[in-house]
């Protein structure tokens, strides 16, 4: 497999199908066992399957997980993943675990904060600006169209996945305006909270007809019977209204 593929191969898992039933410590020396040529990496996400996002990431077991491999077998690094939300967490979750990779796997948190890993490697909470948020919408927006080409249905393919990304970033809430340090993954902003100025405001909404909006600075107007539901459906959701 790694000598038809460009890049590493790696295997990524949750701790198991249930919460109380975790198998991902008896999966890693079976793992190893295989011999996989180009194996780069195990993930381990530190949720069951059932528990989706309700809970936290458990970091105690993926930290169990990488003390789990057999001496017998060369050693495979181990990563872990779930909850990075900000340089401090990273500090806390990974590096204090010395049996884990240095590396992270980041998921939500990239999607919400686009900059985090640039939070990570600088070790700072960013205050990022409106206008700066917007530009990496830009960014995003330019790579579309130029994948999907500037006709109508690259603006519909770009508006479409451009939207679904919204549904994730409305819930980032700005430095200048929390209280504590740093902003927890599943703490939204609350449905009254005002930005600095209009377009942080806008960006804060969880309406989906602000998202919209949003769609439209950049790519033109939707039609009046245009709607959109984001596919994940996610419970900081609020429909058009």
């Amino acid at each position: 497999m790694s000598q038809n593929l460009s890049c590493p191969i790696t295997v990524k898992m949750r701790t198991g199908w249930d919460t109380n039933k975790p198998i991902a410590h008896h999966l890693v020396s079976k793992i190893q066992s295989w011999g996989i040529d180009g194996l780069a990496a195990i993930m381990i996400h530190g949720r069951s399957r059932l528990q989706r996002y309700k809970l936290d990431a458990d970091w105690d077991y993926i930290s169990s997980v990488a003390s789990s491999d057999s001496a017998d077998f060369p050693k495979i690094p181990i990563i872990g993943n779930g909850d990075i939300f900000s340089y401090s967490e990273y500090e806390e979750k990974v590096l204090k675990n010395g049996n884990l990779s240095q590396t992270a796997m980041l998921g939500r948190g990239a999607l919400i904060k686009p900059w985090l890993p640039t939070e990570i490697k600088e070790k700072r909470n960013w205050d990022i600006s409106s206008s700066e948020r917007l530009d990496i919408l830009k960014s995003f927006v330019r790579y579309g169209l130029e994948h999907w080409g500037s006709d109508q249905q690259g603006v519909n393919n770009t508006r479409r996945f451009l939207l679904e990304w919204l549904s994730f970033l409305h819930r980032y809430v700005p430095v200048g305006l929390l209280e504590v340090l740093p902003q927890k993954m599943n703490q939204r902003p609350p449905v009254w909270m005002m930005g600095r100025n209009d377009l942080e405001t806008l960006f804060l909404s969880p309406q989906s007809s602000d998202w919209i909006k949003i769609s439209e600075m950049l790519l033109g107007p939707v039609p009046d019977d245009f709607r959109f539901e984001p596919k994940h459906k996610a419970n900081g959701y609020v429909q058009n209204g």
